[in-house]
């Protein structure tokens, strides 16, 4: 598995190369003016001469491969151009907004994760029982609702009607007030883990509730996922020879289902999870937009509506990168579950 290992992370210098190619091209196709917006943070004079001037400066009339390289080596050192949506460089954005998509994804991949794996082995060991009758229900309407729909109700019923919960953002203005102040140490960025080291309870209880509703939103549509998944998988597992054997030679029907069975039937779960992780990681623009969650997602939106091409593409590299990493991650967990699977 280290050889596989090895050979994988010798191949992501390839695959960066290939996907930041292609971004590259599509940056190459824009007008100069649309490209001059990425390096400029005010728009120079009226006068077509000067952009022409500075579009020459730039290289953008330079053969394509020499552009390419003055803009692999930009964002070598982190300059991914300037966000007119945000009014700061694209770099320095990802960096003020990718903790709070950390800080939702690790609070939702956990429950989503553990969960969701638990119902779906629920589920099969009680094959067309009335609690696997009501987790199909449970899972298909999961699996049809859309997730803007989902949010919306959510926010109708807990933070509407009945008022226990914030209706988005990441904290009540005064408390967002305390955390922006010069004292306030931040090592992570994660609201819920500042908090704890500053020894605020109240902004971490504040913090927390704040997250409720987006967990509760990702948490049940992924877990209608990976309840299905995990359903069939483990029925199908059960039916296996081996699991038979087992029973046969008298191995105890807990041994059976958590030694035998359960690691056999979690390797397409495991793609399932992985790809999960990846998504909350990239940021989720529908969730984040339906809770002001300030986090990478809600900026592509922001920068997809006002034609913000280079921010985009700036956070279209970031995503790759972790779906790259992310893939890395599900291959080797693979191997981690099942010695059997020979990588390679």
């Amino acid at each position: 598995m280290t050889t596989y290992i090895v050979r994988r992370l010798l191949l992501l210098p390839l695959i960066m190369f290939g996907v930041t190619f292609l971004i590259f091209l599509m940056i190459s196709r824009l007008s100069c003016d649309q490209r001059l917006a990425g390096y400029l943070t005010e728009r120079p004079s009226d006068d077509p001469r000067a952009s022409e001037k500075l579009c020459e400066k730039l290289g953008f009339n330079d053969p394509i491969l020499v552009q390419y390289a003055h803009w692999l080596g930009d964002v070598a050192r982190g300059n991914l151009g300037f966000s007119k949506t945000g009014h700061e460089p694209v770099a320095t954005m990802i960096g003020h907004r990718l903790p709070a998509t950390i800080e939702l994804a690790l609070w939702s991949i956990f429950p989503i994760v553990i969960i969701g794996i638990q119902l779906g082995v629920f589920a099969a060991l009680r094959h067309n029982r009335l609690p696997d009758q009501v987790l199909r229900i449970f899972s298909i309407i999961g699996t049809s609702l859309p997730s803007f729909v989902a949010g919306l109700l959510l926010l109708m019923v807990f933070a509407v009607y009945l008022g226990w919960l914030p209706t988005g953002g990441r904290l009540l203005p005064v408390y967002q007030r305390v955390v922006d102040s010069p004292t306030w140490y931040a090592p992570t960025g994660l609201y819920t883990v500042d908090s704890l080291v500053n020894g605020r309870v109240d902004v971490f209880r504040d913090a927390i509730a704040h997250l409720l509703l987006p967990v509760m939103m990702l948490s049940y549509l992924s877990w209608a996922v990976l309840l299905r998944v995990t359903r069939s998988s483990m029925l199908e597992t059960l039916r296996q020879d081996y699991v038979t054997t087992a029973r046969a030679k008298g191995v105890a029907e807990r041994a059976v289902i958590q030694k035998h069975a359960r690691p056999n039937a979690m390797l397409p779960v495991v793609t399932i999870a992985g790809a999960e992780l990846v998504g909350l990681l990239g940021g989720l623009p529908i969730s984040e937009t339906i809770f002001a969650w300030p986090g990478i997602g809600s900026r592509l939106v922001q920068s997809a509506q006002n034609l913000d091409v280079v921010t985009v593409l700036g956070l279209v590299l970031l995503n790759a990168a972790v779906l790259i990493v992310g893939n890395l991650i599900v291959d080797v967990c693979y191997a981690w579950l099942d010695p059997r699977v020979r990588l390679g």
